[in-house]
């Protein structure tokens, strides 16, 4: 299911496009076809694991025709499961973005700030805050952290990414 986003995934740069601002008409919808009928039948036959729970929250995004149409409250389920079985920051901060779509960007920040994922690697926390502000319409804020996250960077396409989000008008 991943593979099927391939076409959209980075620019012609190679710099990456986020997944809400991919052209899902480039998704190929053959991959996500078969990679929905392999989770279900996974999921139907097998303890649930971190790859099914994976692939569960791929085929989510997969099957959503546009970003502001995804299943949230399934993938927020899903990440409370993955909390469970596989723990760790990048979970966690995943769990965030999508709480933030659900609740509102302002609940997420507010667990940022309490805490959640205290241990992610620092330049992941600040993407997701500058990501998280940019939702919430803080457009300084979000400029003023995605500048941060380009010095947290610890690979050149990130870098450029970050920083052209920060020089964004």
């Amino acid at each position: 299911m991943t593979e099927a986003r391939a076409p959209a995934r980075t620019a012609a740069d190679g710099v990456p496009v986020p997944l809400a601002e991919q052209d899902r008409s480039l998704w190929r919808a053959d991959l996500i076809a078969e990679g929905v009928a392999l989770i279900t039948d996974a999921l139907a036959r097998h303890p649930i694991g971190p790859f099914q729970l994976r692939a569960a929250i791929a085929a989510v995004h997969d099957e959503a025709p546009e970003w502001a149409r995804t299943d949230w409250r399934q993938l927020l389920g899903l990440y409370d499961l993955l909390r469970v079985v596989d723990p760790g920051p990048v979970v966690e901060l995943a769990r965030l973005v999508v709480l933030g779509e659900l609740a509102g960007p302002s609940a997420a920040l507010a667990a940022l700030d309490d805490g959640v994922a205290a241990d992610a690697a620092p330049a992941r926390r600040a993407a997701v805050r500058a990501h998280l502000l940019a939702r919430a319409g803080d457009d300084a804020a979000a400029r003023a952290t995605a500048a941060h996250a380009a010095e947290l960077a610890t690979n050149d396409v990130e870098r450029r990414w970050w920083a052209a989000r920060a020089s964004k008008n």
